[in-house]
């Protein structure tokens, strides 16, 4: 029988499942008593194969071509001090502007740049361990020709022999599959293609596309056009199943200025409301403040509903409302119509194009466009032009193309199953494939070229706004990789041209010819040009709701495909942080999984790990169950890019190739599926009840989590501006020892914002990048033992069904003034500094864990291995060199980035200056979208930390025990409609 708990961490909790609760009760995690045994050099390699190469002793060589700030190191470099480059991380469409860390040459820390649009200063998940990438040691070396290795001056005879051959024909029977992007140079080389080879193919294909997106913009303006949100904006946001807080491509963007347009310094300041109907709980959808579950493939109903309600033209009567919650519909409707010209309609890129036609409709009738959406030029413009992909397998199924590039990508393994791609490939004479893994589609082709990481090439590159930016290199290609701009120039150049110069004649045309040299150190320098982005374009047709719209449908079991939240399509499969990495929602690790909501797993007798089959359209897929509270009824979700054949030691044999049911015809939502049981489990390696808070005992843990999770409504809030106050009674906090006075500066603080956290996971990976810490595998995180220094908590309140709300806790080492971890230790190997931070001297650690079990938080790892026992000098070269690498044996924990703070003190010494106000920044806080963050010197007022500190949300964690935390948070805030929040 469940219990009423006021937030629980999972469905088993809320039953009070036996098994949760003696995992959440014990001292140690489970098997932390057993020995650890030996780890063999290969089971190293293989869970930490993915961070660094032997290959890495490249990494002393620097790019020939000259990059900003140095080629030859200058005389008054400094061993050991890093340098920084900008530069820019092109991914399909969009580009994020970075600043990498290197040291002596080989990059390192990757941050966001303040200056670029799209990541203004901060970084994703995605981006943090794209430094990874650049080590995996299973990429690709070397040019092949089947088995056999090639040099660039054989694969330009070979490339040279095909141009001449399709130049006659004006390019009969040439194909190009290439990935979208966003670069102007490619654009013109693309261009120039295209006049060289008139009756040539080119095909864009990406298995997260916005197909459907393009298709229902086009269809209620007449263009291709490209949409931009600015939530900050909006008064009202209604989101139709997008994850634009953490999944879309300018989610960095999203975030913050959502995060600006609700943020509060009193009781008397305004937020945004957010409405979000989905079908799978997501992180915006934890955000929302009003949330609908409703399957995906009635969205369509349910936009039709609103458009009905509001009156706007062309709308009608859904078919079949039953399911729809029209009250709901009804106060999100009164609210849009309150806010016109300050609200915002978005819908997800996988929904028909009816929807988001609609869409457009609804934000002009509104009068929102121009002012919280605007529409671009899509900066590809091959979005708006080139045949499909069906078209091109049906011509290579046929013999019609003798040549195919594949530039970019893995179509063997993400095209749609029903297309057979694998099959008509077999039909081409020579296949050329272009990618940084010989994964499933470079083993199948003729000739494989490695291709550079973005961190050793030269590049440009367009945001989604249209703003340009450069990519340049940091390090010469590790693997003699060459760029899609190098090796499509052998087909449109009788002479090979390296990327610089290509990159170089490009800018020629876009800078001013008297100062070009100039723009261009300036350009390198910033990394992004100013004042670069598109015009929005004016919109001259009055949008009108399609008829098609208010169709019913979406009757019986749906599945919905998404991209993983780690993963991605699957690039991503071989990085192991990434792996290791628990999903926001799911806490999932090392694994996808089908989630499916209680109800549904009740009426077909399916629990957790239950491996069931799916069944669409004759193709059928063995999969684990995943049961996940806020899930759409008789809706199923399944995340893309596991299962991989061909990924790497890491990446191989993980997880559940779900591209196998997936249909050119409907690749996002898939209806009239079956699923069948088949008796057999799989184990999944879940995070969600680790590490619990306070677990002497189940009954003292439930009474604490509305303690330890504060949250309350807007309207509350006014009305009870000390609501956090009244969370728990505070004993009176007497201590047996005199109190140790922290009064002289620096003292160092931390403070979150739970208002703006939305989960993302961005700050996990920065602190893993900065702070050398290992991946487990998912055995040791099944039992326990990962080893991440920020956990993100993640907490429902409500039914298991349908939770009320969702809300997300990081929780690092509180640095507490009376740390209990301080007074077990028998060794003095956790004590505490001059100021304040709670610090480990790994030397002393003999690993009695007494100081995990005394620690409320539960935030200390231990090492049960040694993981670089093994490990050779050059693969060391992936870590970082300020940090300390620890051993088997010994405890660790956030250490507030100590290395950052001494640094900073160095360089305001050699200054000759005071520490600024908000001087250092940790590499969670510099990491975090939304700056729900900061740190600083709590005994500054001018800080950012301290002002924090002062605002009457602010509470510390198990405050009653009197451990003095240093790291406090501040009350997560929601803004319902008056009399309708929490009370």
């Amino acid at each position: 029988m469940s219990r009423k708990l006021p937030y629980w961490r999972s469905a088993g909790q809320l039953a009070g499942d036996p098994e949760v609760r003696n995992f959440q009760e014990g001292e140690f995690p489970r098997g932390a008593d057993e020995s650890p045994g030996e780890i063999s050099r290969r089971r190293m390699l293989t869970i930490m194969g993915a961070t660094a190469s032997v290959a890495a002793l490249a990494a002393c060589r620097r790019p020939v071509e000259a990059i900003v700030p140095y080629v030859v190191p200058p005389e008054e470099m400094i061993p050991g001090v890093p340098r920084y480059y900008a530069t820019t991380m092109p991914m399909g469409n969009s580009a994020y502007g970075l600043v990498v860390e290197t040291h002596e040459g080989r990059p390192g820390k990757i941050e966001g740049n303040p200056l670029h649009p799209s990541t203004l200063g901060a970084s994703s998940a995605l981006i943090q361990a794209a430094i990874y990438g650049l080590y995996d040691p299973d990429r690709s070396r070397g040019i092949r020709e089947g088995d056999e290795h090639r040099d660039r001056s054989q694969l330009a005879v070979a490339l040279g022999a095909l141009r001449e051959s399709h130049l006659a024909g004006g390019g009969e029977g040439l194909a190009v599959l290439v990935e979208p992007f966003s670069s102007p140079t490619l654009h013109r080389l693309a261009q120039r293609f295209r006049e060289q080879y008139p009756k040539a193919r080119w095909v864009t294909w990406s298995p997260c596309g916005e197909e459907n997106s393009d298709a229902g913009i086009a269809a209620a303006t007449g263009r291709t056009l490209v949409p931009m949100l600015h939530p900050g904006r909006a008064e009202v946001i209604f989101s139709l199943d997008s994850d634009f807080l953490v999944g879309d491509a300018e989610a960095i963007r999203h975030a913050r200025e959502f995060a600006d347009g609700r943020r509060l310094g009193s009781e008397t300041d305004t937020m945004s409301r957010l409405y979000v109907a989905e079908s799978r709980m997501s992180p915006t959808g934890g955000m929302a403040d009003h949330r609908l579950r409703l399957k995906s493939g009635r969205m369509g109903a349910l936009l039709a509903a609103l458009a009905l309600e509001l009156g706007a033209p062309g709308s009608r009567r859904a078919g079949g409302t039953a399911d729809l919650d029209l009250a709901w519909v009804q106060g999100l409707a009164g609210d849009l119509e309150r806010s016109r010209g300050k609200s915002l309609i978005l819908a997800g890129s996988h929904l028909p194009a009816v929807v988001h036609a609609a869409v457009v409709a609804l934000n002009q009738f509104l009068g929102n466009v121009g002012n919280t959406i605007s529409y671009l030029p899509p900066v590809d413009s091959s979005r708006s032009r080139g045949e499909d992909l069906p078209g091109l397998v049906s011509a290579l199924s046929a013999g019609k193309v003798r040549t195919l590039l594949i530039l970019g990508g893995n179509p063997v393994y993400d095209v749609p199953a029903d297309l057979s791609f694998p099959d008509a490939l077999g039909q081409v004479e020579t296949v050329v494939h272009l990618g940084m893994y010989r994964d499933e589609s470079g083993q199948n082709a003729h000739w494989h070229v490695p291709e550079a990481h973005f961190l050793e090439a030269w590049g440009d590159a367009r945001a989604v706004g249209g703003g340009l930016s450069v990519v340049q290199p940091l390090i010469a290609p590790l693997h003699g990789g060459m760029t899609m701009a190098e090796l499509l120039s052998l087909l449109v150049h009788e002479e090979p041209r390296s990327a610089h110069d290509l990159v170089r004649e490009t800018w020629r045309g876009l800078l001013p010819a008297d100062t070009f040299e100039l723009r261009w150190q300036e350009l390198l320098h910033d990394g992004y040009l100013k004042d670069s982005a598109l015009p929005a374009e004016e919109l001259s047709v009055v949008a009108r709701i399609p008829s098609e719209l208010s169709r019913g449908g979406g009757d019986g079991l749906e599945i919905v495909f998404r991209p993983d939240a780690s993963v991605l399509d699957g690039r991503f499969a071989n990085i192991a942080w990434l792996q290791e990495l628990p999903d926001p929602v799911t806490k999932l690790t090392w694994d996808n999984a089908a989630w499916i909501s209680p109800a549904t797993a009740r009426s077909l007798d399916v629990k957790n790990g239950d491996l069931i089959e799916l069944s669409n359209g004759g193709e059928v897929l063995e999969i684990a169950a995943l049961v996940v509270p806020g899930q759409a009824d008789e809706s199923i979700g399944l995340t893309l890019g596991y299962g991989r054949r061909a990924a790497g030691r890491i990446g191989d044999g993980i997880g559940f190739d779900t591209y196998v049911l997936r249909t050119a015809g409907s690749p996002w939502i898939a209806t009239g599926v079956t699923l069948a049981r088949t008796g057999r489990e799989y184990p999944l390696a879940l995070t969600q009840d680790h590490w619990d808070m306070d677990a002497v005992g189940a009954s003292g843990r439930d009474q604490r989590l509305g303690a330890i999770l504060r949250t309350a409504s807007l309207e509350k809030y006014r009305r009870h501006p000390d609501f956090v106050e009244e969370a728990v009674e505070m004993p009176p906090l007497v201590s047996i020892y005199p109190d140790h006075p922290y009064d002289e500066g620096p003292q160092w603080g931390m403070a979150i914002d739970l208002s703006s956290c939305t989960g993302c996971n961005a700050c996990v990976v920065a602190c893993q990048s900065e702070n050398n810490i290992p991946v487990v595998g998912k055995d040791e995180v099944a039992l326990g033992r990962e080893m991440h220094w920020i956990r993100i908590d993640r907490y429902y309140t409500g039914s298991v069904d349908d939770p009320d709300e969702m809300a997300f806790q990081p929780v690092t080492c509180q640095h507490c003034e009376n740390a209990p971890c301080e007074e077990v230790c028998p060794v003095s190997a956790t004590v505490h500094d001059r100021e304040g931070l709670n610090v480990m001297v790994y030397n002393r650690c003999i690993g009695t864990r007494y100081c995990s079990n005394n620690c409320p938080y539960k935030v200390r790892r231990f090492n049960y291995y040694n993981l670089t026992k093994d490990t050779p000098e050059l693969l060391k070269m992936a870590a970082n060199p300020d940090v300390t690498i620890r051993s088997r044996g010994v405890m660790e924990k956030c250490t507030f980035c100590t290395q950052r703070i001494q640094a900073a003190k160095i360089d305001a010494k050699a200054a000759g200056r005071p520490l600024a106000a908000d001087e250092p920044r940790t590499a969670c806080q510099q990491a975090c979208p939304t700056q729900a963050i900061s740190f600083g010197n709590i005994l500054d007022p001018r800080s950012r930390v301290a002002k924090q500190k002062k605002v009457n949300r602010n509470y510390e964690l198990l405050a009653e025990l009197n451990n003095r935390p240093r790291n406090s948070y501040l009350a997560k805030i929601r803004n319902p409609r008056p009399g309708e929040g929490k009370a």
